[in-house]
């Protein structure tokens, strides 16, 4: 669970710190920057698992295309920045397991990750820019330091269950003598010896080398990281059937949907345990009946013939629709329902705009759909609350309007003059008065009337709504009296 992201010299971020909850809904104008919040958060979790240049390429451009090395870094109208640094503080699960299948288990699981990378220019051995590793750090933070960074809404119970464990130095660390910085990977088994890494000459983070057995700590943050990822559902992909031998696990794009459910409502029904015995298509066809006035039930139909499995859609008249019937909206709220009835689907999922495919009168569902999918942190960790975590990005007023006042992120485009030099970077304002304005280095709260603004645009309902005991940014006594004062005059 990623709570807190420092980012320093990455696109437009050019020096951004954004503290997350269970679920953060990040609002404004197309082209501002919310997209480059993602990147970066998608290149940490690839800088985990790939080299300096895959991980690089792997940001893509608006066109969907491989981004030039250079374009990652901030640049002005002058010049382009020479380094990037990234610090992170991350809620660990309490184990993973390595690449040869070995089981890792966290020594203590609040931990800090710290990145800085270099951009080398053209030299005689490399015809394009490379990337160096300036330092990198992983620290741990015990309890008393984890309570005080951790400012989201949570009961002593969760912590509890969240934050564990003790360490009394680094597992990765940087010593810089003169222009030399040499990565220190400090291994936590019985013999404790330390393994040095040249930064310049690494071709990829010391972190996305570790293993279970030397660096379990190490191990378990690195598959967090792996774990952060974009969903980008494809209709396409959502509506393919799957052959019996697929994987249960589904992508990012959708694809495996039929697999994955299949799996999960076999897996259920078998279950030793009474507890974690359940109806997963039951379950899943009342969460789409939230979305679909007439579904009555939701299962896999299984093709012995062909061996493939598909995700049909039973009406209440007893009418079945195959997923290539369903409309785009349907399906990727179908798709969010199996991540919801899936425990293994854990870390922090990045979702783009969902209101899209979803008629206006259907948001409510939506948004109820995306904060139900995160861990409920005034509840234990635990298989029926999985540490995971949503993140989305929206321009819809609509979506503004129903999310949680302390949810939301407002981005705003900053030009700034620095020398004689102009610089345009992106600012995450919250409301005021939620969670996040008691960080004292938190950004000013985003002015209401510009929030009174942005809802305007589609002219939300202000009637008030009691959904799960929180209050939705249309609800706010504050925003609600301007919206009502603005449709006033308005009508005037």
């Amino acid at each position: 669970m990623l709570t807190r992201l420092r980012v320093q010299g990455f696109k437009n971020l050019q020096d951004v710190e954004v503290h997350f909850g269970a679920f953060t809904c990040i609002a404004g104008a197309n082209a501002v920057g919310k997209s480059n919040l993602f990147d970066a958060i998608l290149f940490l979790s690839s800088l985990a698992d790939r080299p300096l240049l895959e991980a690089a390429q792997s940001v893509r451009d608006k066109e969907g295309r491989s981004t030039d090395i250079k374009s990652l870094f901030h640049k002005t109208a002058q010049s382009v920045g020479a380094e990037m640094r990234f610090e992170v503080d991350m809620v660990l699960p309490s184990s993973a397991i390595d690449d040869l299948g070995q089981m890792a288990l966290a020594r203590i699981t609040f931990v800090t990750y710290a990145l800085c990378l270099r951009l080398q220019e053209e030299s005689p051995d490399s015809l394009r820019p490379t990337l160096a590793v300036v330092s990198e750090e992983l620290n741990y933070q015990s309890r008393p330091e984890a309570e005080k960074r951790i400012r989201f809404s949570h009961s002593k119970g969760w912590l509890r269950s969240a934050i564990r464990g003790q360490r009394t130095s680094p597992f990765i660390s940087t010593d810089v003598r003169g222009s030399v910085s040499t990565i220190r990977l400090h291994q936590e088994g019985r013999s404790g010896r330390t393994r040095d890494f040249l930064g310049a000459t690494l071709p990829r983070t010391v972190l996305s080398t570790v293993n279970a057995a030397e660096s379990p700590t190490a191990l378990v943050a690195r598959r967090e990281m792996q774990s952060w990822r974009l969903l980008q559902l494809e209709p396409s992909a959502l509506r393919a059937s799957d052959p019996f031998s697929a994987p249960s696990q589904m992508r990012a794009d959708g694809l495996h949907l039929p697999a994955t459910l299949h799996s999960l409502a076999r897996d259920a029904k078998r279950a030793h345990s009474p507890a974690l015995r359940r109806d997963v298509e039951a379950l899943v066809s009342a969460r789409l009946a939230e979305l679909v006035d007439d579904v009555a039930q939701v299962g896999v139909e299984e093709d012995e013939r062909r061996e493939l499995l598909t995700v049909v859609v039973t009406d209440t008249s007893g009418s079945v629709h195959p997923a290539r019937a369903l409309s785009d909206g349907t399906l990727r709220f179908l798709a969010l329902t199996v991540l919801e009835a899936d425990p293994s689907a854990q870390g922090l999922l990045c979702f783009e705009e969902p209101e899209n495919g979803i008629h206006p009168k259907r948001i409510v569902a939506m948004i109820r759909l995306l904060r139900d999918l995160a861990v409920d942190t005034m509840q234990p960790v635990g298989p029926d609350n999985p540490l995971r975590q949503v993140v989305v990005n929206t321009h819809s007023p609509a979506v503004v309007a129903e999310v949680p006042a302390d949810s939301l992120l407002f981005a705003e485009r900053v030009d700034q003059v620095s020398e004689g030099v102009r610089t345009s970077t992106v600012v995450f304002r919250p409301l005021e008065r939620s969670w996040r304005t008691r960080n004292p280095s938190s950004p000013a709260p985003v002015q209401k009337g510009t929030v009174v603004a942005y809802l305007a645009q589609s002219g939300p309902d202000t009637s008030p709504v009691s959904d799960g005991g929180f209050q939705r940014v249309v609800d706010r006594p504050d925003i609600a009296q301007l919206l009502l004062w603005r449709s006033g005059e308005t009508s005037e």
